[in-house]
């Protein structure tokens, strides 16, 4: 078995300035490269790495559109409302605004501009699952 050193997701957009604004806007990424091409955001961490990668770029496999489905991404914040506010006064997708839901997270979905679906989560402290009843 051999060991993961890094896990880099990557996500293909065919607006790359769009998408990084939106990845920086809304989230604490900020931007280690940017190019024609890709675009690589890591967390103030540095712990969290996000990759960009234009539908154009000759690096993608031949026959990648349509684009690929079947996931999406969660991004685990400490205040869904203020991510959900910036994204209103942003006018972008909001796919579902903010709720708390069964399994003890206070939820909003959103899409980005390259039409993944990111589900920005938070814990809610001290959750029982009497808080929604």
């Amino acid at each position: 078995m051999e060991t993961i050193n890094r896990l880099l997701l990557n996500v293909l957009s065919d607006n790359l300035e769009a998408s990084k604004a939106f990845y920086t806007t809304l989230f604490d990424f900020e931007v280690d490269y940017d190019s024609d091409w890709f675009v690589h955001l890591i967390s103030t961490s540095h712990r969290l790495e996000l990759g960009i990668i234009s539908v154009n770029s000759d690096i993608l496999p031949t026959g990648i559109q349509p684009q690929p489905r079947g996931f999406y991404t969660t991004l685990v914040v400490s205040d869904v409302d203020a991510v959900f506010e910036t994204a209103k006064s942003k006018g972008l997708i909001v796919l579902s605004e903010p709720e708390d839901t069964f399994y003890g997270q206070r939820r909003l979905v959103l899409e980005s501009p390259e039409g993944s679906i990111i589900d920005v989560s938070a814990p809610i402290p001290d959750f029982s699952p009497e808080h929604l009843q």
